[in-house]
């Protein structure tokens, strides 16, 4: 059975509630409806119950292009996230970065002094002997970090777990790694998210590649919980929020030594009740579709070589000359019916005057009247389905 999250009078989160129970609460005036930022609906007391707690976990599961969430308590599943990483997004980015700094750079330049003489910028230190995230990995752990503060704000969260995964490295950077003079990108980043998930509660850490029953495939076995390989894209629990909520329930089962009178060896210790749960996707503003990005900028004022004119054209920002702004949740009306959606780009023409509202893969569901758009939530950076 599903569950409702509740909140104090003063904003702690309580333990979740029964959904007929939370509707009394709230129409009795003892509570208030809200919505989270991650499109969870939960209820706020208006005035003081008891605090009695009891242990629920978060489960992390990293990925590259996709990461699963769960939220599970011993007698019940909470809720099943799928994230859509920006990896793909923040690379193209940081790429067309680096190509507009060039194309900067040559033109500042006067080719028609010698070299020593012309105008360029002298190196200010070495970037070779940092150990900076690459801007695409910590973009996704981000994103991760996000999701789990804004479930600790409704739920009352005990411990999280985290899968930590080995890249695929060669063998030779591997002994560097382990002799302590390289380092992997992909595993920095997840202990960087792990340390940063220690500031909101207790975290617990399984090894992706362990092949004892401590792994999360063997604890998602022993649980009963199936897992779609074949496509992973597909944005269903069975693809990855099943390894968050397999990781959760590491928290209430242990894999333990035991001795018996004829027999000894390790076993899994304790109960957990896998329930159905509500499901949601996560992801940013914006996609990536057949090489061209998607979605809203940040203001570019140098974006490629200006006209004759000196003019260049408009790129970026999330102004619009209507009230709504790019990103924003908005529902809008045409031809009798009515559709849920994200502002993605506007018209303003002689000719035409037109809102564009997108799904959340920013696919566009059509241009809308702006008479005919009306704004449910500003843009919180995340988009719900």
């Amino acid at each position: 059975m599903n569950r409702v999250p509740v909140v104090s009078k003063e904003g702690k989160p309580l333990m979740p509630t029964k959904p007929s129970r939370a509707r009394r609460w709230v129409r009795e005036g003892k509570a208030i409806g809200r919505w989270s930022d991650l499109g969870v609906y939960y209820v706020q007391l208006t005035q003081s119950a008891g605090e009695e707690l009891q242990p629920i976990a978060v489960g992390v599961d990293p990925g590259k292009s996709y990461s699963g969430v769960g939220v599970q308590s011993a007698k019940c599943t909470l809720a099943q996230l799928h994230l859509i990483l920006p990896f793909t997004r923040v690379k193209k980015r940081m790429e067309t970065r680096a190509m507009l700094r060039r194309s900067r750079r040559s033109r500042r330049i006067n080719r028609d002094v010698p070299f020593k003489q012309r105008n360029h910028r002298q190196c200010r230190f070495d970037n070779r002997k940092q150990c900076k995230l690459p801007p695409s990995i910590k973009a996704s752990r981000q994103l991760e970090l996000r999701v789990v503060k804004e479930l600790a704000a409704i739920f009352p969260v005990s411990a999280i777990g985290y899968e930590r995964v080995r890249a695929d490295i060669d063998q030779t950077k591997r002994k560097r790694a382990k002799s302590g003079k390289g380092f992997c990108a992909v595993m920095t980043g997840q202990n960087w998210a792990i340390s940063q998930m220690e500031k909101i509660a207790p975290v617990y850490v399984r090894e992706g590649w362990q092949k004892n029953g401590n792994g999360t495939s063997q604890l998602r076995t022993q649980l009963g919980l199936e897992k779609d390989k074949a496509n992973k894209s597909i944005a269903k629990p069975e693809t990855h929020a099943v390894d968050g909520v397999a990781l959760a329930c590491g928290y209430f089962v242990k894999y333990v030594p035991f001795t018996g009178s004829n027999s000894h060896g390790y076993t899994h210790k304790g109960r957990v009740n896998i329930t159905p749960s509500p499901f949601k996707i996560i992801t940013r503003p914006g996609a990536v579709k057949r090489g061209k990005e998607y979605g809203f900028f940040r203001r570019q004022l140098h974006f490629e070589v200006p006209d004759k004119s000196g003019i260049r054209k408009r790129k970026g920002g999330t102004i619009t000359p209507f009230e709504v702004r790019i990103g924003d949740l908005v529902r809008a009306e045409k031809a009798g019916k009515v559709y849920m959606g994200y502002v993605g780009g506007f018209t303003d023409t002689k000719k035409a005057k037109n809102v564009s509202v997108c799904d959340y893969t920013w696919k566009r569901i059509g241009q809308f009247t702006p008479s005919k758009v009306k704004l449910i939530r500003r843009n919180n950076g995340l988009c719900v389905a």
